[in-house]
């Protein structure tokens, strides 16, 4: 059965385990803001252990968040915090600070993180809670958080759209197999159940929305879903990435069902105008953490030639490639460091694990316009938006 709360309260803000107050306060911890009280355009990395906090222009490391475990990272939804994935819940990091914030939203297995329309959404997988939290009063006592539980928990992903819809993926510990959409009042608007394997999502254009599946991708526009179908019988699109400015979304492709790691070099451009798809072979390999957007809506795809490779959508070719790392080779393991994309306006970041660096690139010149050495491997990518 579901369970709806829309009341606005204030979000869970508790003492955390003491294990993990005394990795975020350990000894050693760099814990000083930058002149003036704040990093300027912050981006942050994790390491096995913690979190390097640096300046976006610079790259000069600001602090040394310690914490433990496997942590990862999205942006909070507005100019100073980030989401951290611990092995407890999700947590706030105050980047502008470079530290840890008693802000808490506990639950075992924290999974996706969307932002959208002025409403970042968090989903917890091992109980099926989902927390629509407006980022504007995270630093505020009066923290306006709604929750909504999915009907059985399982690995999903959730996004709200400006009109106060709410579309949540559907599944259980042992399948997923499609989303739902639900008003502003948290009732169903309409489903599909064929999209097995359902997972991760992105907005194009006009606040359409496309979801992955293992056989092509649904596409939810203005109350209806659209299937659109891969053209291979086995096509998983798992990872997306949209653009305001473009009606087509960069996904994934991976054919191989029985593969223990496929290694694809396609990627997928889901035209939610004309509901079709478009494959392109990079001649390269690629991973979840490769895909992303320009200003314009241009394609982006860091490749394991150590290239970014910047894609015209609409003619679904290769435009030119801008050379970063040296080339590597995805890891089997996906928690394992591999080279990561963020993009921020027109300036794309990019870390090398095999380096133990991180690099800022002018996308319109394309060159490397920053480089930092880091002392311990950089995983997880990302920043604040501004």
């Amino acid at each position: 059965m579901k369970s709806w709360s829309r009341t606005w309260t204030a979000a869970v803000v508790s003492t955390v385990a003491s294990t993990l107050v005394l990795a975020g306060c350990g000894a050693g911890q760099a814990r000083q803001p930058a002149s003036g009280g704040s990093v300027a355009e912050p981006v942050a990395v994790t390491y096995d252990g913690g979190i390097y906090v640096l300046d976006g222009k610079t790259l000069e490391v600001k602090a040394d968040v310690k914490l433990a475990g496997f942590n990862r990272l999205n942006p909070a939804g507005d100019d100073k915090h980030l989401v951290v994935s611990t092995s407890n819940g999700f947590r706030v990091l105050d980047a502008a600070r470079g530290e840890l914030t008693d802000i808490e939203f506990p639950g075992a297995e924290p999974g996706h993180v969307v932002r959208h329309a002025g409403r970042t959404v968090l989903f917890t997988d091992a109980t099926g809670e989902v927390r629509i939290v407006d980022p504007a009063t995270l630093d505020s006592s009066e923290r306006k958080v709604e929750t909504y539980k999915a009907p059985e928990p399982h690995h999903g992903v959730a996004i709200e759209l400006a009109n106060g819809e709410l579309i949540s993926t559907l599944g259980n510990k042992d399948k997923r197999v499609g989303i739902q959409v639900l008003d502003s009042n948290r009732e169903e608007i309409t489903r599909n159940e064929d999209c097995p394997g359902v997972h991760g999502e992105a907005t194009a254009k006009d606040e359409v929305v496309v979801i992955g599946c293992q056989n092509g991708v649904l596409i939810y526009r203005n109350g209806a879903i659209t299937k659109v179908k891969s053209p291979t019988e086995y096509g998983r699109i798992g990872n997306q990435a949209g653009s305001d400015h473009s009606p087509i979304v960069l996904g994934d492709y991976k054919q191989d069902a029985d593969a223990e790691l496929e290694r694809p070099t396609q990627i997928s451009l889901i035209d939610t105008t004309t509901g079709t798809l478009k494959l392109v072979d990079l001649g390269a390999g690629y991973t979840f953490r490769s895909l992303a957007r320009g200003p314009q809506g241009e394609a982006l795809v860091l490749g394991t030639d150590g290239k970014i490779h910047v894609i015209d959508p609409v003619k679904a070719e290769v435009t030119r490639t801008i050379p970063v790392t040296d080339t590597w080779q995805e890891p089997l393991e996906w928690q394992q460091p591999r080279p990561a994309i963020f993009v921020r306006g027109g300036t794309v970041y990019v870390s090398d694990p095999n380096k133990q660096q991180l690099h800022r690139i002018d996308l319109a010149a394309g060159t490397i316009t920053a480089s930092a050495s880091l002392a311990q491997k950089p995983n997880e990518l990302s920043g604040v938006t501004t």
